[in-house]
């Protein structure tokens, strides 16, 4: 059965009703046929409506489902001849973001990006999705090569944040992170981030200081999560979607404040209803925009860049 979110259940409702009708068609004389069509003309048009004006707590939790594809589903789908790194070369292996080279329609490209699990062996093993220091290293470890070997990066964020443990704090998460924002400004190579499913805080941009910041249409990008940001404001995690709605964290208001380049189209349910149209999209953007970027002369591309981050959270009112 597939996971169902609380808003889409008007819709299931309506198909298990087109189901049962088709059966009752299918094992009797009775012509049915007229009824279904009026009840999938109905669900269409549910369905219509319910995506078309989802909220932002709406869209977090699109974000968050556990069906939509990862970056492994995106890579594999995307990219041929995959060869992944790994290990930090000071610690450890950080199996909460992948990374390596690749080639895009034969055109050679570096790949980092966060990965969470699809059951809870796999979460463990992945740690949620939540990068120890170790991951940021690898993957500036990634970038270095990548700029060395003069490659466009592309990075999958899909993290809540990176893992604020005691073990994690011990080896510095805070500096490890740091360093990447400050090395990623430098790296003379087109660097696009893409937001696949949530962007959640220092996590995120650990690995997204890049020239194009782009948006799955359902995914989000945020200082703090809903749940954190309630918690702190209200002390109530029931708060939860008034918090959604105040950090003004859906790809739509962030592009309408200048933080987000581009916008990516889903399927229509979310990216997790069709995985290959949904890297189908992705791979058409990539392809855009590296060649845009490849164009653009190295220190050019450093100077837009740092304006491009010293311009975010200038206001007029």
């Amino acid at each position: 059965m597939p996971i169902t979110l609380d808003f889409e259940k008007p819709i299931y409702e309506l198909e298990a009703k087109i189901e049962e009708l088709e059966k009752i068609g299918a094992n009797t004389n009775l012509d049915v046929e007229k009824e279904i069509k009026e009840l999938r003309e109905k669900a269409a048009e549910t369905k219509k409506t319910i995506y078309d004006s989802l909220s932002a707590w709406q869209k977090v939790q699109l974000a968050r489902h556990p069906e939509r594809p990862y970056t492994l589903d995106y890579i594999s789908r995307i990219f041929t001849d995959f060869m992944e790194l790994h290990g930090d070369r000071r610690f450890s292996e950080d199996p909460a973001i992948v990374g390596g080279f690749a080639k895009l329609d034969g055109d050679p490209v570096t790949i980092i990006g966060t990965q969470k699990g699809r059951n809870v062996k796999e979460n463990v093993h992945r740690n949620f999705g939540c990068p120890h220091p170790e991951g940021y290293r690898k993957a500036l470890r990634i970038m270095k090569i990548a700029e060395k070997s003069k490659t466009p990066i592309i990075s999958f964020i899909d993290t809540p944040g990176a893992f604020p443990g005691i073990a994690s704090e011990e080896r510095h998460i805070g500096e490890a992170i740091a360093v990447n924002l400050r090395e990623m400004f430098a790296l003379s190579v087109p660097f696009i981030a893409i937001v696949i499913g949530e962007g959640g805080s220092g996590g995120a941009l650990g690995i997204g200081v890049g020239d194009r910041i782009i948006l799955m249409e359902n995914a989000y990008y945020s200082v703090i999560t809903p749940e954190g940001c309630a918690a702190i404001l209200w002390k109530d995690r029931s708060y939860s979607a008034r918090a959604a709605d105040a950090l003004k964290l859906t790809a739509k208001d962030l592009s309408s404040l200048g933080i987000v380049d581009e916008i990516i189209k889903e399927p229509l349910g979310g990216a997790h209803k069709n995985y290959d149209e949904a890297a189908a999209l992705i791979k058409e953007s990539l392809k855009k925009n590296i060649s845009e970027l490849s164009s653009i002369p190295t220190q050019t591309l450093l100077d837009e860049r740092y304006k491009k981050y010293r311009k975010i959270g200038f206001f007029t009112e």
